[in-house]
């Protein structure tokens, strides 16, 4: 996405009025940035190659095959840097790759976790093979691989499936180790990989996988590598993920399609009961109007709120990138939108339009939709809500399709085919170990960061803190403008740049900060 010359400008005011109050890393903390930028630059063509290596093996979360010849890359990726490794499954589960990295007088373990899976591919929608990374200029041409020398520049884009979501972060955070190895900086932390292989399918196994392997698991807290950095391109922090629930819905009418003219205004329209439908579920102001919908939403802390408060305004410069002319939510802005539950018709599906368009009632309607969940909701609260509220608008609800006697006996049937769907999760942001991992972020970035109460997108974090017990904070990398689940994803170079400084700085200096903060606490009593 190209940004306006005005909206740079503001950005860098922004930042530049952010930093007059910024602290310099003391001494310590500034030989590994040194480090660390020292080996990148070096190294720039080596942790390119890797990841071009590990986007060429397709990741469909579907393709068990495929799937296994990932998780055999990503391990040995993994003892090339001396972890020990092993899969954990369940059954015939896709394996979470497991890794270990012991650090000789560290009191703290923490768990990096990501997702080698990705997405699945409508190869005729992209510029170039999504199994075949590409990398190009910022006009978009092609840059030979053959013809790249170091330095590479960080406005470059690397174009492939999972290129940003989420194989990336996993190289960053490789690239990370080495450079600290190569400056003889030691880990700070314990650190163990946590790499599931079907996150885009939902983590159906993943609770049962942590459930037994939660001996192993035994950590102080678990950094998401998943995720964009803001959309002003500063980096955030998100303590939080919403929940997700998806429903398919099916609405009949006659049972072959009928002559407009001969039975319209007579035999019921599916498609039209479906909008009818839908509308009564949620308004054009992303309200949705289902009784008791909202009434186990969990308040935000003031710590929350202020937060929010801080977080830069954007909304103008989004619309217009974005070609909108109005938003939804009464004026509230994005950062406060995503903190609430969302409805969203994500496809809607009856007869023909345009040149395959019939002059006919057609058989059936139906309609896809994703519930994003918020602290305290849950998938089951919210799948009895829904039924309820269809059940008040006149529908029959089956789970199964009809038969001719179901369907004479009752005028309006609607099928209804949930997802298994996963809660929301939030870590508080006043735990001391928040407070950390934000200080050792902006100590990595020379500045303040943007902090989040909870990201808009859903993920499988409330299995880390429901089931494992433990805090989990996200700590994202790619762009933001990365296509990520659609066609052309891509990563911007410097995010990967940026990466690599961020996770070797936690790793390097995140359990003696933490000391050091325990320290603190510990003489005011």
């Amino acid at each position: 996405m190209r940004k306006s010359p005005s909206l740079w400008l503001a950005i860098l005011a922004f930042g530049l009025c952010s930093l007059t109050a910024w602290r310099r890393p003391d001494p310590r903390a500034q030989a590994i940035l040194e480090a660390v930028a020292n080996y990148r630059r070096q190294h720039e063509m080596t942790i390119l190659r890797e990841l071009a290596d590990f986007l060429s093996i397709p990741n469909v979360a579907t393709d068990r095959e495929d799937i296994w010849r990932n998780a055999r890359h990503l391990a040995a990726m993994l003892r090339r840097r001396g972890a020990r490794t092993r899969f954990l499954s369940i059954g015939q589960s896709p394996p979470v790759v497991y890794g270990e990295l012991r650090a000789p007088g560290a009191h703290r373990t923490i768990i990096l976790y990501a997702h080698y899976d990705g997405q699945p591919v409508v190869p005729a929608l992209w510029e170039s093979d999504p199994w075949q990374p590409v990398l190009k200029d910022e006009r978009g041409r092609p840059i030979p691989w053959s013809s790249l020398s170091s330095p590479v520049n960080g406005e470059w884009r690397l174009y492939a499936r999972s290129a940003s979501d989420d194989k990336a972060p996993i190289v960053a955070i490789l690239a990370a180790i080495d450079a600290l190895r190569a400056a003889g900086i030691p880990l700070s932390v314990n650190v163990k990989f946590l790499f599931e292989g079907e996150e885009e399918a939902g983590s159906p196994h993943l609770p049962e996988i942590i459930e037994t392997y939660a001996d192993l698991l035994r950590a102080d807290v678990l950094l998401i590598c998943d995720g964009p950095v803001h959309q002003t391109r500063r980096m955030q922090v998100f303590f939080g993920a919403r929940g997700v629930v998806d429903l398919e819905m099916t609405v009949y009418g006659p049972v072959r399609p009928l002559h407009s003219g001969h039975y319209g205004n007579w035999a019921p329209n599916p498609a039209i009961l479906l909008a009818h439908l839908l509308a009564s579920m949620r308004d054009r102001e992303a309200r949705i109007l289902i009784d008791g919908f909202y009434d186990d939403v969990r308040p935000l802390t003031e710590t929350e709120r202020r937060a929010l408060a801080e977080h830069p305004h954007i909304d103008a410069r989004l619309r217009r990138a974005l070609g909108l002319a109005r938003t939804e939510g009464e004026g509230r802005p994005l950062v406060e939108q995503i903190m609430r539950p969302a409805m969203n018709i994500r496809g809607l599906e009856s007869g023909r339009v345009g040149a395959q368009a019939r002059n006919v009632i057609p058989t059936e309607a139906r309609a896809s939709i994703d519930f994003r969940l918020v602290p305290d909701q849950t998938p089951d609260r919210v799948r009895s809500l829904v039924e309820a509220h269809i059940r008040r608008q006149g529908f029959f609800i089956v789970h199964q399709t009809p038969d001719m006697e179901i369907r004479r006996a009752h005028a309006n049937i609607v099928k209804l085919t949930w997802g298994p769907g996963y809660p929301p999760a939030r870590t508080s942001m006043d735990l001391p170990v928040s407070r950390v991992v934000v200080r050792v972020v902006e100590e990595a970035v020379g500045g303040p960061i943007i902090k989040l109460p909870t990201l808009g997108g859903s993920g499988p974090m409330y299995l880390f803190l429901d089931v494992l017990k433990v805090p989990a904070i996200g700590v994202p990398i790619v762009n933001h403008d990365n296509n990520q689940h659609a066609p052309n994803e891509n990563l911007r170079l410097q995010n990967l740049w940026d990466g690599i400084t961020i996770y070797a700085h936690l790793l390097g200096r995140l359990g003696e900060a933490w000391e050091s903060t325990k320290s603190r606490a510990d003489a005011a009593k």
